[in-house]
């Protein structure tokens, strides 16, 4: 087993199945937790409740850290693709977190002090896009929260895409959808400066099908928590992409990270506590265009020199 472990459990209740999952891995919080705590939820339309990080895996969430910890601040920062940040805190009902926290702030990630990091165009040339500044902070404990979904071009959509694909300012985000491979190492490029402390997902309701935004419901009543130690960001998503049918080795920005050393990929090496992955793998819907997502590894012998560059500048 490599290091690092991720919490399973199941719940009909996403207080509970949040609250469980983070008590699990409560001594590996305690080892990473700082005074100022940023959640980024997923908010990648503001209109459609069902593709959005629930509110209530949130409180859940803010609750367990707040007491347990000394929290002096939590920030909840999000960049919707679709719509404008505070409609969405409206829509899903984050105001009332405002209200039952006094020490918490939103910040609109679109609005936020820029930085650049350098990505790559479908010819495998660098340029720059905008980032949010918030999202690079070292003072801040980041939280990664997201539900479980498919994705139109990455297949699914989790803990590290959801923080990664989140900094780029509305207008720039277009810009990383490249070619297949290129989309999949330019979220694997931003994910490195905006990698999670902590990772959450709410599998009480999933999305499958035509994610990330106009997909179905998948009831799992699954969730999943892990706290990146060292180098083991990748493994969450990792058993969470199998728990929902996937091979992770077929998630181009995984395999990449898991290249540069972020992590595992083999389910079999991660260890898990509570349940297992066999006790909780379903499968997912698959978006319609999945086989051809899967042309990212066509390009792998053409660009290994430069997967292997882009390494050795971590």
């Amino acid at each position: 087993m490599v290091d690092g472990k991720v919490s399973i459990v199941r719940s009909n209740s996403r207080i509970d199945g949040v609250q469980r999952c983070l008590g699990l891995v409560h001594d590996e919080i305690k080892t990473r937790i700082k005074r100022k705590v940023l959640i980024k939820p997923n908010f990648v339309s503001v209109y459609n409740p069902l593709c959005a990080t629930h509110v209530d895996a949130v409180d859940a969430l803010i609750n367990y850290l707040i007491s347990n910890f000394n929290i002096s601040e939590v920030i909840i920062a999000e960049a919707p693709a679709l719509g404008e940040f505070f409609k969405g805190i409206e829509n899903y009902g984050y105001t009332r977190l405002k209200n039952k926290y006094g020490n918490l702030e939103f910040i609109d990630l679109n609005a936020d002090e820029l930085e650049y990091v350098e990505v790559y165009d479908r010819h495998g040339r660098p340029f720059k896009i905008r980032v949010t500044k918030t999202l690079l902070r070292e003072d801040l404990f980041k939280v990664s929260t997201c539900r479980p979904k498919t994705h139109d071009t990455v297949v699914v959509t989790l803990t590290i895409k959801n923080m990664a694909v989140g900094a780029p300012v509305k207008e720039d985000k277009p810009k990383i959808h490249q070619n297949y491979f290129f989309i999949n190492l330019n979220i694997a490029l931003l994910a490195r400066p905006t990698m999670p402390d902590l990772g959450v997902v709410d599998g009480l309701e999933g999305m499958e099908g035509t994610g990330p935004v106009s997909g179905t419901s998948r009831p799992w009543g699954s969730f999943f928590a892990s706290v990146n130690l060292s180098a083991n960001p990748v493994h969450i998503d990792s058993i969470v992409a199998y728990c929902m049918g996937f091979n992770p080795y077929n998630i181009g920005y995984l395999y990449i990270l898991s290249k540069w050393g972020y992590g595992e990929l083999d389910p079999r090496k991660i260890k898990t506590i509570s349940l297992s992955i066999e006790q909780v793998k379903v499968k997912f819907k698959p978006h319609p265009d999945y086989k051809i997502q899967l042309s990212w590894k066509a390009y792998l012998t053409k660009y290994i020199d430069l997967i292997q560059q882009l390494s050795k500048q971590h």
